[in-house]
């Protein structure tokens, strides 16, 4: 195996979700979104966050400001970042919503500075000069953008880099807005710009136009690059950037460094999606469904023998949990294993009639338990009892009387032995309980005791068959 590579300092993620995740096509987060999204970037260790662009609209102002006010009563820890044209009004909002760093963003290629900005190289370098200098007599921090940097003429862009390092600026990122990189040729990049400049820090920015964002992303880390920007489920203008997940896990495997909490990402993943409405493909790496399900025979023997056959690292590491699916791809250690997790004894001659079975149904998509328990009575003619399940986790909805004060109510439920969170929220129930019992018997009273507290009208209990 090769050796792993060290980085040359530890590197850090800026997520963008707030903004670039809302330049996603159909993506519109609310305020209420934006705080409770940005609140659970800070709870992973994301190291600076992206809010957004406060002169856009108002709802996006109001989003911003509340999320700096969390940064100053200490409940976000992360720097706040607000995003800026080079134009004196938009810094000048950023500068009254204290943001902690103002993000300048200027189209320094040929192409960019014809068709949008209708202007010279050397005019927009007194443009920009300007502008970052105008940011910084505010008392802020200044990064600045070089917005399609990796086709702009490179003399052009160390000039940039140069004009906005005497205007003030302390931070560049460097955009590869249409995604034209490649792995060597970023590396090479950021290697050149670190070695120049050796007073400022760089970011990458990378889009995945032609799929390959992560692998610049590092590769820009490897040259010198020291922050890197991602958005939780690779969303963003086109095909989005290099997403939080992907980049997170790559870097404890390639680098050992641990960027964001690792067990968090599912939960964070799952909440943009629930507020995108993009819904995350089930083969996605890390988050995906399917991320650490196993289909063929050889692949699920592999690993009931040794996990690292077919994961690079563990599911565990992740928050996660293998499984495998039983097809028609299925072999004889999946299918034992399968029963012997469901308590069920079958000898070697059952389970291979089961195994036939299954091979017999070559359309059957995947056979659930209560699927392979039917095949395995048919071949034995036994009723077969499974295990009851252990650790059982369920949500349970609960109705007050109307005529009770609903947090009294939730006081007392936080109280019974299993009940692990208690939520006030709207809609046909007053109240979700969530809880955890070692089995059925005990699920029960954990439901009686919560029926028995005063005020509470009636229950609906639903088990939690996954968790993500």
């Amino acid at each position: 195996m090769l050796p792993k590579k060290k980085l040359h300092m530890k590197v850090g993620i800026l997520d963008s979700t707030l903004r670039e995740g809302e330049q996603t096509p159909g993506v519109v987060f609310t305020t209420d979104q934006r705080v409770e999204i940005a609140k659970a970037l800070s709870d992973i260790g994301v190291q600076m966050i992206e809010a957004g662009h406060p002169a856009v609209s108002p709802d996006i102002y109001e989003g911003i400001r509340r999320i700096i006010k969390l940064k100053r009563e200490g409940v976000i820890k992360s720097e706040i970042v607000a995003h800026s044209r080079a134009v004196k009004r938009d810094i000048e909002v950023g500068a009254e919503i204290e943001a902690d760093r103002i993000a300048i963003f200027y189209g320094i290629s040929d192409t960019h500075l014809k068709a949008k900005h209708h202007t010279t190289r050397d005019e927009a370098l007194r443009s920009i000069a300007e502008t970052v200098s105008y940011a910084k007599s505010h008392g802020v921090k200044v990064r600045f953008t070089a917005e399609d940097a990796t086709r702009a003429d490179y003399q052009y862009l160390l000039e940039v880099i140069k004009t906005v390092r005497d205007a003030g600026a302390d931070r560049v990122s460097i955009a590869d807005t249409v995604g034209v990189l490649y792995p060597s040729r970023t590396r090479e990049l950021f290697k050149d710009l670190t070695s120049r400049f050796p007073d400022i820090e760089f970011d990458i920015h990378a889009h995945n136009d032609l799929g390959m964002a992560v692998a610049n992303v590092l590769a820009a880390a490897e040259g010198g690059a020291t922050i890197i920007h991602t958005t939780l489920n690779g969303l963003g203008e086109r095909v989005g950037i290099a997403p939080l997940q992907v980049v997170a896990a790559a870097l404890k495997y390639h680098f050992g460094i641990e960027v964001v909490d690792l067990k968090k990402l599912s939960e964070v993943a799952s909440l943009v999606e629930k507020y995108s409405g993009i819904a995350l493909p089930p083969n996605f790496p890390i988050t995906g469904d399917y991320a650490f399900v196993h289909k063929a025979g050889v692949h699920v023997a592999g690993v009931l023998n040794d996990p690292k056959t077919y994961e690079f690292l563990p599911p565990e590491t992740f928050g996660r949990s293998r499984d495998y699916v039983i097809d028609k791809y299925t072999g004889k250690h999946a299918v034992k294993d399968r029963f012997d997790r469901l308590g069920v004894k079958l000898t070697d001659s059952e389970i291979d009639q089961v195994l036939a079975k299954i091979k017999s149904n070559p359309n059957v998509r995947f056979y659930r338990d209560v699927d392979l328990l039917e095949l395995a009575e048919s071949v034995t003619g036994r009723i077969l009892k499974p295990r009851p399940p252990e650790n059982i986790m369920a949500l349970i909805s609960v109705k007050c009387d109307s005529n009770v004060y609903t947090t009294s109510v939730t006081r007392r439920i936080v109280l019974i032995e299993g009940v692990r969170e208690v939520m006030e929220i709207s809609g046909d129930y007053d109240i979700l309980v969530k809880v955890e019992a070692k089995d059925s018997t005990e699920l029960n009273q954990i439901i009686e005791s919560i029926r028995a507290v005063k005020g509470v009208k009636s229950t609906l209990t639903s088990l939690i068959l996954k968790k993500m």
